[in-house]
């Protein structure tokens, strides 16, 4: 697939001089920190900077170690007028409506971001900044994806008179990132994903300021496993070492059953078994041996062995490692035990983010439980039992139309639940507990079944994963392209622009709402008073803020009966049978 047309223009970058030579009039930006120049490009009214450099080549004797700092010699004009490579992983075409933009350029030599900020933002401007990391199920993503080019979110906060910078980063993926073994455990080579993610955050706060940023006003925000990659760096080190940034966005995701279980040390074996080296999985031996392939090699052995069906067909195997250092103990234990950085938070999912990974086939009992059991197969038969219990198929609807079950929906919903709210609000309660706000939301509209009905995919999937993304970045023009259904309303505008700007006014202010903007209205804490939950609604015809039960509930989210779900799923017991 292409990538979109509009997202190319790039303004009145090429000029004559009175000789007729061509010269740059893309905004410059002189870095005298390091006395360096940078050259972007203005594009859809923002002025963009891409492929800049913050680590060094990570293949050779770089790989799967920690990345090392780029740095760029006194006087250097560096080129930003162009994207960067990806990470290295598969060369698909992108796969709507969860990416727009082919992944057609990679390299081990892909530590780099992007920066989009007002036009005219100077040294002086002081504006917050947001740094979006990706999501993918840390196999996929690059930092070029159109959908959540910063194009949309910088003019919508322009327009919202809270100006904001946007910063999109690259970082290692699959085996590249989230290797595993005894031996890169004894030389600190484990979690290189997350500690890319952590470098880049350094460079913000090193760099920033000579783009108009302020450093001390950077708020990070991610998608799916991006979201998780959020959570993991506000628990990073146990909460010991200051952070390069002052609060969090974790979209459909801060945390993952799994982590603490051995998908990512098998997915690991099978990748050694396949390129042939013999030595045991945990020697220095086989640690050199990887070192010496070439990336096709490795990625294609990793590629070759990948084994989604471990995880529900969700393709999370690749996964952050207890390491004793970046990650110092189980998640759900540094949790609990309040280590973690203390930063204002903003935490939600969508409606039906799972259906789209949920088995449409399922009809049965049997097949629920199943399902269930191949998700997390560490749970007893008497806790799934027991799980099940509160999620009596009576209370789900079929989809004759669409042929979907009752006991899909109800299956989907139980997945949902364990994954993008349970998770999520346990550790939203215990930011909360120690005096960090946090905003919950469910996002409750889409676009994005159209576009899966229009590529074949059948209907009936409700506001599924990612269906955020296509408001909160505010490039909903993108989907407009001819090559899909499209048929957004006023509403869906309108919720664009709303939702948008709420993200970066939490940027700039700390909360999502404020008065005398266009951002969603009475969007308060998740935790006004003892034993109070409320979520905010975002979309659909239900918006605003609501307690999860009681008599003021609405009535969509108090059916979801959250409360006694999530003590159940949240339980000392069943969080040691998740393995977080």
């Amino acid at each position: 697939m292409k990538l979109l047309s509009h997202l190319l223009i790039v303004g009145t970058f090429l000029a004559r001089d009175v000789y007729g030579n061509t010269i740059l009039t893309g905004p410059r930006v002189v870095d005298e920190k390091q006395e360096v120049t940078y050259e972007g490009i203005n594009r859809n009214g923002i002025e963009v900077f891409l492929g800049i450099p913050f680590g060094e080549d990570t293949g050779g004797t770089n790989r799967f170690k920690p990345p090392v700092p780029y740095t760029h010699s006194r006087g250097t004009v560096v080129d930003a007028t162009s994207y960067g490579p990806a990470c290295p992983q598969s060369l698909d075409e992108a796969y709507p409506p969860f990416a727009y933009t082919d992944v057609s350029e990679i390299s081990e030599d892909c530590l780099n971001l992007i920066i989009g900020r007002p036009k005219g933002t100077t040294k002086n401007s002081r504006l917050p900044v947001m740094v979006f990391i990706y999501g993918g199920s840390f196999f996929g993503g690059q930092n070029r994806e159109a959908s959540t080019s910063p194009d949309g979110i910088v003019s919508e906060s322009v327009s919202n008179g809270l100006p904001v910078i946007m910063v999109a980063i690259n970082y290692r993926l699959g085996l590249f990132g989230f290797a595993q073994s005894t031996a890169l455990e004894a030389e600190g080579s484990e979690n290189a994903g997350l500690r890319d993610q952590r470098l880049a955050l350094e460079w913000v706060r090193d760099h920033i300021d000579q783009f108009g940023g302020n450093p001390d006003k950077v708020t990070i925000f991610g998608q799916s496993s991006g979201g998780l990659a959020v959570g993991m760096q506000i628990m990073a080190y146990g909460g010991s070492k200051p952070v390069p940034f002052k609060q969090g966005i974790c979209e459909s995701q801060n945390n993952e059953p799994g982590i603490t279980a051995n998908y990512t040390i098998n997915a690991m074996q099978r990748v050694v078994e396949e390129v042939g080296c013999s030595s045991s999985l945990h020697s220095a031996e086989t640690v050199n041996c990887l070192r010496s392939l070439d990336m096709e090699t490795l990625l294609n052995a990793s590629i070759a062995t990948y084994d989604n069906s471990i995880s529900s067909n969700i393709g999370d195997i690749w996964l952050p490692v207890v390491d004793g250092d970046f990650l110092p103990d189980a998640p759900s234990k540094l949790i609990k035990e309040g280590k973690f950085a203390n930063v204002t938070t903003m935490i939600g999912w969508c409606e039906n983010d799972l259906t789209a990974f949920t088995d449409t086939t399922i009809t049965t009992d049997e097949q629920v439980y199943d399902f269930i059991h191949q998700y997390i197969p560490a749970m007893t038969g008497a806790n799934i039992d027991k799980l099940l219990s509160l999620y009596p198929v009576s209370e789900f609807e079929a989809n004759s139309a669409a042929n979907l079950s009752s006991q899909f929906y109800r299956t989907a919903q139980v997945f949902r639940d364990i994954l993008m709210v349970c998770q999520p609000i346990f550790y939203a309660e215990n930011l909360a507990k120690r005096g960090n706000d946090v905003y919950l939301y469910d996002w409750n509209q889409t676009i994005s079944d159209q576009i899966i009905e229009a590529l074949g995919g059948g209907t009936g999937y409700g506001v599924i994963h990612t269906s955020d993304l296509e408001y909160v970045f505010g490039n909903l023009s993108i989907y407009d392209n001819g090559e899909y259904q499209f048929h957004a309303t006023s509403a869906d505008f309108a919720l664009a622009s709303r939702g948008s700007r709420s993200w970066s006014t939490f940027a700039s202010i700390g909360k999502p709402s404020a008065e005398c903007h266009d951002t969603f209205k009475g969007f308060t804490t998740a935790f006004p008073g003892e034993d109070e939950v409320h979520i905010f609604i975002a979309g659909g015809p239900h918006e605003g803020i609501s307690p999860i039960d009681g008599p003021n509930a609405e009535g969509t989210l108090k059916a979801q009966r959250l409360r006694e779900r999530c003590a159940f799923l949240n339980s000392d017991e069943i969080i040691e049978q998740l393995r977080y």
